[in-house]
């Protein structure tokens, strides 16, 4: 099954900040479920592809020929 790239670049660097920040203060409270949401945020970012943008139809992701 190939993921649709639907994550741009702006979005992405958002969800690595993001999913960085929950992690660390996750640990840093003890409150496991912000690791998890965080590692959601990560591995989004990283792949490119967010699950829940699919049924919604969003896509930030530009594609043009000049990129």
């Amino acid at each position: 099954m190939e993921l649709v790239n639907n994550v741009g670049k702006q979005d992405r660097n958002i969800r690595f900040a993001a999913g960085g920040a929950a992690i660390l203060l996750g640990i840093v409270t003890g409150l496991w479920w912000l690791d998890i949401i965080g590692l959601i945020l990560l591995a989004t970012a990283y792949f490119g592809t967010c699950l829940a943008y699919i049924p919604l139809g969003i896509n930030t992701a530009k594609e043009t020929a000049d990129d």
